[in-house]
């Protein structure tokens, strides 16, 4: 059996999704940001579990042994009703069914005068952070409170990692193999150093929308940072 680490993406809330190895019988759930660590060995069956997410099965490969990684995405779970006929029945076949439909056309917020949202969904701790900050009911006491206690920054920190965790993962997917081809570094450690670029203050500032040689400067830098720190006698 060998550690891996692992990380999962989705479009909603990410925190305490069951990580099941089938094979071993052992779980874990995972980190507010998506992150978990498991005991696997080859051929064993991981399955994510959870309420918002349709159930997914991953069979440990070679790949993920050597690495001691694993990415997930996982897929929005739709729960559908059984088959129920009301009024006419629709075949399928788009251009029929403009003829068989009943409905009308989907009433729009700008055709009744309210103005409307249209752009990224929140993911649920962003939603979090705007209650925290903007209050609730009519005389608004969740800013002041939230502000005294320390709340407000947690969820600050915790959009940041959820921020910082989908940009490092972009880059490591599009600019791996190129770096570490030129930047030699053993297997196990890609993931640590990816964690440790997306831990600086400035990542977001200088990776984010940059061309690929704006980015491939700063993980050179992180990269020499990350040898130096491997050196000191405290690692």
């Amino acid at each position: 059996m060998v550690p891996i680490e692992g990380i999962v993406s989705g479009a909603d809330d990410l925190e305490n999704i069951h990580v099941i190895n089938k094979t071993s019988k052992t779980f874990t759930i995972t980190s507010q940001t998506g992150h978990f660590k498991i005991l696997v060995k080859l051929n064993d069956t991981l399955v994510f579990s959870s309420i918002q997410y349709a159930d997914q099965s991953i069979i440990i490969d070679a790949s993920v042994i050597a690495n001691k990684a694993i990415i997930v995405n996982l897929e929005a779970f739709v729960n559908t009703l059984d088959e129920v006929v009301v009024g006419k029945i629709l075949t399928g076949n788009l251009m029929l069914d403009v003829g068989n439909s009943t409905a009308g056309t989907e009433i729009n917020f700008y055709d009744v005068g309210i103005p409307g949202y249209t752009g990224r969904r929140k993911t649920q701790t962003e939603r979090r952070l705007q209650e925290a900050t903007t209050g609730g009911g009519v005389v608004g006491l969740n800013p002041i409170i939230n502000g005294l206690s320390g709340r407000t920054k947690m969820l600050k920190n915790h959009v940041k990692l959820e921020r910082n965790d989908a940009l490092i993962n972009e880059i490591r997917q599009r600019l791996s193999a190129d770096f570490f081809s030129e930047h030699p570094l053993e297997e196990y450690k890609h993931m640590d150093f990816w964690y440790f670029c997306s831990d600086d203050p400035y990542f977001e500032k200088r990776c984010k929308g940059k061309k690929d040689i704006v980015v491939l400067s700063f993980l050179k830098a992180k990269y020499n940072q990350y040898l130096l720190n491997s050196k000191s006698p405290s690692n």
